[in-house]
């Protein structure tokens, strides 16, 4: 029995959407003949090639959908000056153990710090490792979640928020919580409470929180499942907008 054209094959492979194979195929073809690969070698390689190809696509769909503020990545991210200090405990996070471990990040810190950034570049890490993530502002997630209440979708909204390795809400606690958000928050944390986890920024201290979310009681409740066994990473220092603001102007002035 005759082997199929090449063309065949590679045809055959993209219509199984086996693309990272049809490409490593082509390569191997491409090769010249003292570069050929055993058999076992060639199948390695082809294995090797759709693996990546499906991990590659899965990683982009997941940064895709997971929507972050900044394009962040944890290699970007500057250690100048005081934040040295917090330098191996960002990295510790961005190795998103406590995702494993179904725990909570607490990042605070005045405005312009990088909290928003430090965020998005951990999300982003924990989405090339493979896990789902979805960001949210905190104030267009609530106003979203109410208008959900409204239309039907609020059960599915809180579905997909469920299904996520982590959930990053950004900006917690600029404006104090009304009773509607308060219960709304208490769902999501509820839903999430020991299976997923959660990460908060925002620039008030947790010490506070009380009273940001208000009503004694569902803040005790939600502050005991947030704050229990959390990452806290509380920021310090001048601002990074500032200081850069600062440094264009310095570079201006030189020029001038």
């Amino acid at each position: 029995m005759t082997e199929p054209p090449i063309e065949t094959t590679l045809e055959r492979l993209k219509q199984m959407k086996l693309t990272g194979m049809a490409r490593a195929l082509q390569a191997s073809q491409a090769a010249t003949a003292d570069q050929h690969l055993s058999a076992d070698e060639l199948v390695e390689a082809l294995v090797t090639a759709e693996w990546d190809e499906r991990t590659n696509r899965r990683q982009s769909r997941f940064i895709k959908n997971a929507r972050f503020r900044y394009r962040a990545m944890v290699e970007e991210i500057s250690f100048d000056g005081q934040r040295e200090v917090f330098r191996n405990q960002i990295l510790r996070l961005a190795a998103c153990h406590f995702i494993t471990k179904r725990e909570n990040v607490l990042i605070t810190g005045s405005t312009g710090l990088g909290k928003s950034y430090i965020a998005s570049a951990i999300g982003h890490q924990a989405c090339i490792l493979g896990y789902k993530v979805l960001y949210e502002h905190s104030n267009k997630l609530f106003a979203r979640l109410k208008m959900a209440k409204a239309d039907g979708s609020y059960l599915r909204e809180l579905r997909k928020m469920e299904r996520q390795d982590l959930l990053i809400i950004d900006d917690f606690g600029i404006q104090p919580l009304d009773s509607q958000s308060r219960a709304i928050l208490m769902e999501i944390i509820e839903d999430r409470h020991g299976k997923t986890s959660t990460m908060f920024t925002a620039q008030a201290p947790v010490e506070v929180w009380h009273e940001v979310i208000g009503e004694q009681t569902i803040a005790d409740a939600i502050l005991d499942r947030i704050i229990h066994d959390a990452h806290r990473l509380e920021l310090v220092g001048d601002s990074l907008r500032k200081r850069r603001m600062a440094k264009g102007k310095k570079t201006d002035d030189t020029t001038n």
